[in-house]
């Protein structure tokens, strides 16, 4: 067995033997006879089947688990730059193969969060009007590289690499094109990518970490995709067939098979050859091990006993802003009397950060008749995004003076073993990236969320410029982080205090916001101050 190469690269090989079809499926016949769905017995065919893109919980059941129970650890550094690009695997081979098969076993023993799937059969090109004629005849030809938009595929696959959020099209086979809804995916610790021109384009293969060959015999192939075509594309036997020998075989012998030497691994037998999805997994693992961040500690370090930044607004220490943080920071106050006066400085506080939109000079008449020279808002539209599960109850009193606002949620929590923010749900509105945001957390203090949730919101491609943090108490140390990494996002406070603590809980502090605000329990040392 060869073994895995010093400079993170594998090794061509193969496991096992070449199977055939009396040893796999026949049990003794090698009469395809025998492995085809009788078309007299009853089967449906479904009247739609489109490809799929999957990236959201779950994306894979298991007997013992649910595949994506952890969050995603930071993909970026203490600068709010991308420092890690996801893990790419190549899955390539004939028609029905069994590439989903291999992904599904591969992501089933990684056992890591934030895999995304992605098939290059949503990426067929669009078809003109003769084409789909010839497609509904069985007269086109879907398995040659010019049956492919490679150049949106090249453009998706680097772009969720990179960490951003992509649409992926949804091709119908029943209706032999796109649907006019596209699926949005993003975020990815690894991305199997599987299709069978999956090494046919030279800057496509510049994007894959590890190339895998799935070997499978041509008749057992064959098998399979009549019965997939017949049973879930709606095909009648005839048709799969002669499409089979005018184009699948002559393309897969000209067009597919040759890139098998381009391949890291080639695994015969498919997903029943789990020594090589083994190997794959070890691989895997280790290169994400080499990838590791550390992100809270860095901050903790860095941009110390610096003057703060200039894209900060503290709310005016008035008396009576003076008053409800001696009410709401008092560990005697009761839920009561801490909710309402925390809801009245969140009222303060987005009237404030509201105060920062651009606007532009209107003109309206008053009922006398008269000309008054007022301004409007300067945008297209303003979305609230809160930090779960404290920037939760920032949204009534955005909702409160923004009317008709649209709401996203974020849930970010600490790991507790590694003391890192991760990623673990998120709902943002569609085309978000042309709004304002204003993203709520009750409380910041190494900046650690409050930076993923920016870092989200770019890779959405928000305008970092049009991001507004608002949380009702900040440390110094988050504000140097947040403002330190974008520069651009306005940072809008009732208060900052100076100290953060060894567990990273502000000093003094306002105790653990969302155990007091919705009365759950917290940790015996909740006084100490607050977690990011």
């Amino acid at each position: 067995m060869s073994s895995l190469c010093g400079r993170g690269r594998i090794s061509k090989m193969e496991y096992g033997e070449k199977s055939s079809v009396r040893s796999a499926s026949c049990g003794g016949e090698g009469s395809l006879d025998r492995l085809l769905p009788s078309v007299s017995s009853g089967l449906s065919p479904r009247k739609r089947t489109t490809s799929r893109c999957k990236s959201e919980p779950p994306l894979l059941r298991t007997s013992k688990r649910t595949i994506y129970t952890a969050g995603r650890p930071p993909w970026y550094n203490e600068h709010g730059a991308q420092s890690k690009e996801a893990f790419v695997i190549g899955l390539c081979g004939g028609s029905a193969s069994g590439k989903t098969t291999v992904a599904r076993k591969i992501i089933e023993a990684l056992d890591v969060p934030w895999v995304v799937l992605l098939s290059m059969d949503s990426f067929y090109k669009v078809l003109s009007e003769e084409e789909q004629a010839r497609a509904a005849s069985n007269d086109y030809n879907f398995d040659h590289p010019d049956a492919f938009d490679f150049g949106l595929l090249v453009y998706t696959l680097r772009k969720l690499k990179q960490g951003k959020s992509v649409k992926i099209p949804v091709y119908d086979f029943t209706m032999h094109g796109r649907q006019k809804e596209w699926k949005t995916v993003y975020g990815a610790s690894v991305i199997i990518f599987e299709g069978i021109m999956a090494f046919a384009d030279k800057e496509l293969l510049k994007l894959l970490d590890m190339k895998i060959f799935v070997d499978t015999d041509s008749d057992i192939r064959l098998v399979r995709r009549l019965r997939r075509d017949i049973t879930e594309r709606g095909r009648d036997i005839e048709g799969v067939i002669k499409q089979y020998n005018k184009f699948v075989k002559p393309s897969f012998e000209q067009y597919i098979e040759p890139t098998m030497r381009l391949a890291d691994i080639v695994v015969p037998r498919g997903g029943g050859n789990m020594v090589a999805i083994d190997l794959i997994v070890q691989h895997v693992h280790s290169q994400l091990e080499e990838r590791e961040l550390s992100v809270r500690a860095a901050l903790a370090s860095a941009h110390q006993a610096q003057p703060l930044p200039q894209t900060l607004c503290v709310l005016e220490s008035t008396p009576q802003v003076r008053g409800m943080h001696t009410i709401i920071r008092n560990r005697e106050t009761s839920r009561d009397e801490f909710i309402f006066y925390s809801k009245r400085l969140m009222r303060l506080l987005i009237e404030r950060a509201l105060s920062f939109l651009p606007s532009q000079v209107h003109v309206v008449q008053t009922p006398q008749g008269q000309d008054y020279e007022g301004r409007i808002f300067h945008g297209k539209r303003i979305t609230g995004v809160s930090i779960l599960r404290a920037g939760e109850t920032m949204e009534p009193a955005l909702r409160a003076v923004c009317k008709d606002v649209r709401i996203g949620k974020i849930l970010i929590q600490t790991n507790q073993d590694t003391g890192e923010p991760e990623l673990h749900y998120l709902r943002l509105p569609k085309d978000i990236s042309e709004d304002h945001v204003i993203l709520m957390d009750c409380t910041v203090s190494t900046g650690a969320a409050a930076m993923m949730a920016v870092r989200v919101l770019l890779d959405h491609d928000v305008q970092e410029e049009k991001i507004l943090l608002v949380s009702l108490l900040m440390a110094e140390m988050g504000v140097h982080s947040v403002a330190y990494a974008f520069p651009q996002v306005k940072i809008i406070t009732t208060a900052v205090d100076k100290k953060v603590n060894n567990v990273f809980h502000i000093i003094p502090g306002i105790g653990n916001f969302g155990d007091r605000y919705f009365g759950t329990d917290a940790p015996p040392d909740w006084s100490d101050g607050d977690m990011d």
